[in-house]
């Protein structure tokens, strides 16, 4: 697929009249004729999936959403991309800021909806600066405000900016924060469609989610359907970083091999050859095999998953256990410290892994190590937790020599 959607080959298209020479705002202007039913089957036809990790339908999500009866209700723009090799969404906001506005405001329409806020990570800085000044564009043209294009319907969007933390991210966590809360996840359910940000039901998509939302209804939910593959329809933005020559922001139909992604995209590996990537950020396990594809289906037979499309390469002289480790050290700044299994375990976890760099473990501790996955995937409460030894146990798994070497005889 040459033709770009997201991130077009157009210049400066953070300026309204540029975004304007492109099409721009023509969905919206579309929707604002349709029902709220129409529109939410528009979005369940093309079968997008959530772009920020978990992958949950997005019109399933919208159409729960619309249904319920209390009101006000919110949507918000999640864009707190905290995790070390996830920065697809701060590509999108400096490059295309008008295609996020206009995707969460038709969310808005179709769930109906007056407020929506737009969450960005505190630390990316220019990408607020060029949001802001895509915002007050969008005012400046009736696009957001009170009776938008003479239709009736009002809308408008705030920007909350994150204050660092990586548990903002979580859906729950950051209605925490936007409410003057410690970031900590709440209890599912009640979900935030149900029971959201003060306490009412809200909305929240990845920003990548919403900026597919203009394209569907231009196109239609059956042609997006039939881009990708079976179970995994459309595009996305992937992050690809590490060993590569070429690290950047790919945008690419669902479906693309890896050893595509890194040699026609990435130009290559860096330094060695190719041994292993994480597909879904840090928050993934392992994988070695190179002709896999890059999907939702694909990826979970492969034990492992798509995540947020960060894709992160090794070559054949990283030290595994140094990954290990340094991913460790990022989940455990980054806990809440909330609930117990995912505090104590991923201290623990972090202990035993740096007895064994030290070459001061024994083979014992790396069973102490599934173990002890097993337990706060089952236990925790919320992702965190869940995943934070996923690629610790998957690298024992895969390469268990090279902890061997390293374990006290």
């Amino acid at each position: 697929m040459k033709e770009k959607f997201l991130l077009k080959e157009e210049k400066n298209l953070y300026k309204i009249e540029n975004y304007f020479k492109i099409g721009g705002y023509n969905s919206l202007k579309k929707v604002l004729k349709l029902s709220s039913h129409n529109i939410i089957e528009e979005v369940k036809k093309s079968r997008l999936l959530g772009r920020g990790g978990a992958g949950f339908p997005t019109g399933k999500k919208w159409e729960f959403t619309a249904m319920q009866k209390d009101s006000p209700k919110y949507v918000i723009a999640n864009a707190d991309e905290s995790e070390p090799g996830t920065f697809k969404d701060r590509i999108l906001l400096e490059r295309n800021p008008h295609l996020v506005i206009e995707g969460t405001i038709i969310a808005g329409y179709a769930i109906g909806a007056e407020l929506g806020f737009i969450f960005i990570r505190g630390e990316y800085f220019d990408a607020y600066q060029i949001l802001k000044q895509a915002l007050e564009e969008a005012k400046k043209y009736n696009l957001l405000g009170e009776n938008i294009l003479e239709s009736g319907f009002n809308f408008d969007i705030k920007i909350y900016q994150g204050a660092g933390t990586y548990m903002s991210g979580e859906e729950t966590a950051l209605l925490e924060s936007m409410e003057g809360k410690r970031p900590c996840a709440r209890s599912k359910p009640p979900y935030p469609a149900q029971f959201g940000f003060l306490g009412k039901p809200t909305l929240i998509n990845n920003v990548e989610t919403l900026a597919n939302i203009p394209l569907i209804l231009e196109k239609g939910g059956d042609w997006y359907s039939k881009i990708g593959v079976e179970n995994s329809s459309g595009i996305k933005l992937f992050a690809l970083s590490g060993n590569v020559k070429k690290p950047g922001v790919y945008e690419l139909p669902l479906g693309i091999t890896l050893r595509e992604l890194i040699e026609k995209y990435g130009e290559g590996m860096e330094g060695g050859k190719f041994r292993c990537a994480l597909p879904g950020g840090i928050s993934s396990t392992l994988i070695t095999e190179i002709d896999i594809n890059l999907d939702y289906a694909s990826l979970k037979k492969a034990g492992s998953m798509l995540g947020s499309g960060a894709i992160i390469v090794f070559n054949e002289r990283v030290d595994i256990l140094d990954v290990c480790l340094n991913i460790l050290e990022f989940f455990y700044e980054e806990s809440c410290g909330f609930c117990v299994p995912c505090r104590e375990g991923i201290k623990k976890a972090k202990l035993i892994l740096e007895n064994i760099i030290k070459e001061k473990g024994n083979w014992e501790d790396l069973e102490k190590l599934k173990k002890l996955n097993e337990v706060m995937f089952l236990v925790s409460n919320c992702g965190l937790g869940q995943v934070a030894l996923s690629t610790l146990v998957s690298a024992i798994d895969k390469f268990k020599d090279e902890f061997l070497k390293r374990i006290r005889k």
